[in-house]
């Protein structure tokens, strides 16, 4: 059951998510008619009956559309499902693309982090804006892989699209029971290893710091599956590179990144941190060129296919990303303000592809001239 607090805050971030859908161009300039009044996106663009080949590999995997969701941002996508549909009833021109309102408009579902045990998180507060973004220290609270495969997996199993199983843990012990659990069930795809939280004390980032402890985990996870693993990674490291070489030999299918940036916010007048932790994790616009440069030095250091995820909000963004070296990209903290963010920025992505003619959207990945 959705409570009323959470249909609200959705309800209203998807109102102004129909301004932007209405009015913004792939490059994010207003959308005009030929009588330069702005013009609904249902209308026919320039480029006219052009198709597009939206379709990426992803590990062996072959995604619609190069848009999944990060981690934590979408949670198993009921919420925005229920948001979705309702918005589709009222205003059903506002979505051109003809899989809407179903989750079977993106690429691929990533879903929250999946522990072994129930975890509470972190003590509140735990979200603070910031200028540019926002930090979270929500610590990866989640109700456990039991309950997640009882009643979000079988959910998800009625979605037709592909499941990315976030999977997160304190030992690696932990990250290899879970993986076990969900081999019992059909619906997961391919599993992405979060060891590039900042926000638990024990297991996350530690891992994903550490070139030896990085292979030795995904070599463990790698003996327990024989589907698509894909490391998501930490830029709070020296060397992204290193780790992106260690986690390839050891068996990694895929990575992702980035994970949020190490950040604090402090009230100046309670001379205090804002966050209960005292730090989290920058999300946002502010990461985004930390987050391009990264992808670019994975792409270039590694023979594997990357998601690409850090202040997307526009199919400028992911554009950026493709030639950076992603072969999909992940819309993050974008979803929290505009509930519409993926599929408004697939329909502004296959315009991008028309107006540029680009026949095979796949064909961006890693083409920076």
């Amino acid at each position: 059951m959705v409570s009323k607090a959470k249909r609200d805050v959705l309800s209203s971030a998807s109102d102004g998510a129909k301004n932007a859908a209405c009015n913004s161009a792939p490059d994010g300039a207003p959308r005009r008619a030929p009588d330069g009044a702005p013009r609904s996106v249902s209308q026919s663009d320039a480029a006219g009956s052009q198709t597009v080949d939206m379709r990426v590999s992803l590990a062996g995997i072959e995604l619609a559309n190069p848009l999944t969701v990060a981690s934590g941002t979408f949670a198993s996508g009921r919420e925005y499902a229920d948001v979705w549909h309702r918005i589709a009833q009222n205003e059903p021109g506002l979505i051109r693309n003809r899989r809407f309102p179903g989750l079977d408009c993106m690429g691929a579902l990533t879903t929250k982090a999946v522990s072994l045990a129930p975890w509470s998180g972190n003590a509140t507060p735990r979200i603070a804006e910031t200028a540019s973004g926002m930090l979270n220290s929500i610590g990866l609270q989640n109700p456990g892989v039991e309950a997640f495969c009882e009643r979000d997996l079988a959910w998800l199993a009625t979605q037709n699209v592909p499941v990315i199983v976030n999977i997160a843990g304190h030992s690696l012990d932990e990250y290899v029971a879970v993986i076990d659990r969900l081999e019992r069930e059909s619906v997961p795809s391919a599993y992405e290893l979060n060891i590039s939280c900042p926000n638990v004390d024990a297991g996350g980032m530690a891992f994903g710091t550490d070139a030896h402890l990085a292979a030795e985990l995904v070599g463990r996870c790698r003996r327990a599956t024989t589907r698509p693993l894909i490391v998501k990674l930490t830029p709070n490291v020296g060397s992204i590179a290193d780790i992106a070489k260690a986690v390839r030999f050891a068996g990694a299918d895929a990575l992702s990144l980035i994970n949020t940036v190490l950040g604090m916010s402090i009230d100046a007048r309670a001379r205090r941190t804002i966050l209960a932790r005292g730090f989290g994790g920058l999300s946002g616009p502010a990461i985004k060129p930390i987050a391009l440069y990264k992808v670019y030095e994975c792409h270039e250091a590694v023979d594997l296919p990357l998601i690409g995820m850090g202040g997307v909000s526009s199919a400028t963004d992911v554009v950026e990303f493709m030639l950076a070296g992603a072969s999909v990209v992940a819309i993050g903290s974008a979803n929290f303000s505009d509930s519409l963010a993926l599929p408004r920025i697939l329909d502004d992505l296959e315009d991008y592809c028309k107006e540029q003619g680009i026949h095979e959207v796949k064909s961006l990945v890693g083409a920076l001239r």
